[in-house]
């Protein structure tokens, strides 16, 4: 299968080429503008693009040269509070700019699309616990809106084209390659501190809590996708309610001890319950995550630790 990978060269896009490298028998070219993701995480095996999914131009040339029957799509404005300062910004990156892609695909040979959804933003404040794919969408940010209008615009096109899909709802992902400098990711924000010597920042008391899930699993369930006859939204979680103090205590475990954190007070607009139901990704997926949180911890923190004594 020719597969095109956007936003290829960053976190959980990365991790998803090396499997579907590992995996064989696929022709993977990787899409990235490099604004957040790192050139050296494109793994060899790849062809790699250096585009901007706003140039419809490169687009057409792209998708017409590469003709790929796959598109997994990561390329994305992440943040969330930039989405809400700049709602146009976001609009262009995560609306116009997928829509560049599908409209430059779809003449060559489109069959089917993984969209990196998001299990958080997509619900809100939620009902129940875990949330399954059932739950209303509620997003309150311009990013969470996006997800919600892209998982809209590709019902379209498979009605309109026949073009197959499966919007993962993902839970909090964590791992090596996390941008500790980013807005999102208070894993690798916490592993950037504790390792730094300086004091990690808990944003209100710390209760809110958070469904947490290996970036390894998740690779695994983007590549199950690929091939999967299931459609629609599918939430990959592990159904675990995390604090974010169990969180802290936990990474701070894995550090040797560390101190007690700084509190500070509460973001605006913060959920403070965020925890997805994953029955239908292994009924239909076959998927299940392996990694416990203790285990990718420690996994997490060790990366972060040999990157900290490489840089020294």
């Amino acid at each position: 299968m020719r597969i095109l990978v956007t936003g290829g060269a960053g976190f959980i896009g990365s991790h998803t080429v090396d499997a579907l490298v590992a995996a064989g028998g696929d022709q993977v070219v990787v899409l990235d503008n490099l604004a957040a993701g790192k050139r050296d995480q494109v793994n060899p095996a790849a062809r790699f693009y250096e585009a901007d999914l706003r140039d419809a131009e490169r687009m057409r040339a792209i998708a017409a040269a590469e003709r790929p029957e796959a598109i997994v799509h990561f390329a994305a404005q992440m943040d969330v509070r930039r989405s809400v300062a700049d709602p146009a910004f976001d609009a262009q990156v995560n609306l116009v700019g997928f829509l560049n892609l599908l409209e430059a695909a779809r003449p060559h040979g489109l069959r089917r699309v993984v969209f990196a959804s998001t299990g958080g933003a997509i619900y809100g404040e939620q009902d129940v616990f875990p949330a399954d794919e059932s739950h209303p969408c509620r997003p309150i940010s311009p990013y969470g809106v996006a997800k919600f209008a892209s998982e809209s615009y590709l019902f379209f096109y498979k009605a309109q084209y026949g073009i197959a899909y499966a919007a993962m709802r993902y839970a909090n992902v964590y791992g090596p390659r996390q941008d500790p400098h980013g807005e999102a990711g208070v894993v690798a924000i916490f592993c950037a501190r504790l390792l730094e010597g300086r004091p990690a920042t808990i944003f209100g008391d710390g209760g809110q809590t958070r469904d947490y899930v290996y970036v390894g699993d998740v690779a695994r369930a983007n590549v199950a996708a690929l091939t999967a006859a299931a459609a629609g939204p599918i939430n990959i979680g592990t159904g675990v309610e995390t604090s974010v103090n169990q969180l802290y205590r936990m990474l701070a475990e894995a550090a040797g001890g560390a101190a007690a954190p700084a509190y500070a007070p509460a973001r605006p607009g913060e959920q403070m319950r965020s925890v997805i139901s994953a029955a239908r990704a292994a009924r239909e997926l076959g998927w299940r995550p392996e990694v416990a949180l203790d285990e990718g911890l420690r996994r997490t923190f060790a990366y972060f630790k040999e990157r900290f004594a490489r840089a020294r």
